[in-house]
């Protein structure tokens, strides 16, 4: 297993992309190199990449969303820009849908992206993408690697623990390169016993 290098301005982006880094060490490192700390952790890592290739910071837009006041929807609503999913929001889709209601992250992304219909829409769409999450896999975003890595492990090895599986995790994460599942990952398992 190879050792990590420190996250420090000596690496190259390319260098610094092969490893796994948690999301405060990132802005630790932002912090004290005076970048943009704010946003997911794909969009620090971004530039972090750009100032170990560059040495430049890369500006951030500083427009700040203004989201509408809502306090009363029906039906026939239309979805505002910017939605930002709130206690009356809330309160409006568990009336509709009913009390196992929740603001799953596909549904999130779906008024996000559907700024301008109507919330008569939304209550048919969330009723679709609960079906098509019974379906199948549903995604999960990259920024969320553990969540990815654990649940494709169990997909793969039923009889085995959680406990495992972290193990596992450690291991891929200590590696340069991706950080998919992948089976030669259970060799750590076998070291360890």
């Amino acid at each position: 297993m190879n050792d990590r290098p420190l996250l420090n301005k000596d690496l190259s982006g390319e260098t610094f992309r092969k490893w796994y880094w948690l999301k405060e060490e990132l802005v630790d490192f932002c912090r004290a190199n005076e970048i943009p700390a704010t946003g997911s952790k794909t969009e620090i890592s971004d530039r972090i990449s750009y100032y170990l290739d560059t040495g430049k910071v890369l500006s951030i837009s500083k427009t700040k969303r203004v989201s509408a006041k809502v306090t009363s929807l029906s039906l026939d609503s239309i979805i505002e820009p910017d939605i930002v999913c709130s206690e009356v929001h809330r309160a409006f889709f568990k009336e509709q849908i009913g009390e196992k209601f929740s603001f799953n992250v596909a549904f999130q992304k779906w008024l996000k992206a559907n700024a301008g219909r109507t919330y008569r829409d939304a209550v048919e769409a969330y009723y679709l993408i609960l079906e098509e999450t019974k379906k199948g896999r549903s995604a999960i975003d990259k920024q969320f690697e553990y969540n990815t890595y654990i649940r494709d492990f169990f997909e793969d090895n039923k009889g085995l623990t959680l406990d495992d599986a972290i193990k596992c995790w450690k291991y891929k994460k200590s590696s340069p390169g991706h950080n998919r599942y992948e089976r030669s990952d259970l060799t750590v398992l076998k070291r360890n016993k």
